[in-house]
C-alpha cells in the first residue's frame, strides 16, 4: 500500500467547545475554513490518484476547500456514532461516568436511528475503507486523500498499523490538518502528523 494522506475537516463550534460531533451536520466556522485553506499548497504539491470523503458537509467543504474536488463520498468515512453522547462533552460524561474513556468504554445508546457504535464496530469500518484505499492505491500511482473525522480517522491509522481500534487514542488529531501514513522497509508507518504549513 502505498502512501495515505488524512485530512481531518476545519473547527466548527462543537469541536471548538469540544462536544461530540457524530451524525449531526454542522458546518465549519471561518476559522475552520481557513484552516482548510491553508492546507491548499501541501495538497496540491501531491499528485492525488484517488480522493474519498466523509458524507457531512464540515468534511465535504473542507475537500473543497483543500482543492479536492472529485472525492468519492463514502458513508464508511463518517464519525463515530456516539449514541447517547452526541452532542455531550467529556467532562459531562464523566461528571455520571468518571473515568470515561471513548476508545475503552464506548458510547451510552442513542436513538434508533443512530444507536452508537463500540470501538471494535468503528474499526471494522476503517477496514472495509483502508479496503477501499488499497484497491485505489492499486490503480495509480499517486496518493489517496481522505477527508474525514478525528475519532474516525485516529481508529483508522490505528488499523492501518496494525493496532486494534482503542489504540486509536494514541493519535491526537487537530482540527484543519494533514497527517501522512506510508511504508518503510514495507511495513506502514506513520510519516507525518498533524501538518500545517509552516
Amino acid at each position: 500500500m502505498g502512501d495515505l494522506l488524512l485530512v481531518r475537516h476545519g473547527e466548527t463550534e462543537w469541536s471548538r467547545s469540544g462536544r461530540h460531533t457524530g451524525w449531526t451536520d454542522v458546518p465549519l466556522t471561518e476559522h475552520g475554513r481557513e484552516e482548510a485553506r491553508r492546507l491548499l499548497p501541501l495538497i496540491r504539491s501531491q499528485r492525488i490518484g484517488a480522493a474519498f470523503v466523509s458524507p457531512l458537509r464540515r468534511a465535504r467543504e473542507t475537500a473543497e476547500l483543500i482543492g479536492v474536488h472529485d472525492a468519492r463520498v463514502d458513508a464508511d468515512l463518517c464519525e463515530w456514532d456516539y449514541g447517547g453522547y452526541e452532542g455531550v462533552t467529556t467532562a459531562e460524561i464523566q461528571r455520571t461516568r468518571p473515568g470515561w474513556f471513548l476508545f475503552t468504554d464506548g458510547v451510552a445508546p442513542g436513538p434508533p436511528e443512530h444507536p452508537g457504535e463500540s470501538p471494535r464496530q468503528v474499526g471494522e469500518r476503517a477496514d472495509r475503507m483502508l479496503a477501499k484505499v488499497e484497491a485505489a492505491l492499486a490503480d495509480t500511482d499517486g496518493v489517496v486523500v481522505l477527508v474525514a473525522h478525528g475519532h474516525f480517522l485516529r481508529v483508522l491509522t490505528a488499523r492501518r498499523l496494525g493496532l486494534p481500534a482503542g489504540h486509536g487514542a494514541l493519535f491526537q488529531l487537530a482540527t484543519g490538518t494533514l497527517c501522512r501514513l506510508g511504508t518503510e522497509h514495507d511495513r506502514p508507518v506513520v510519516a507525518g502528523w498533524n501538518i500545517r504549513p509552516g
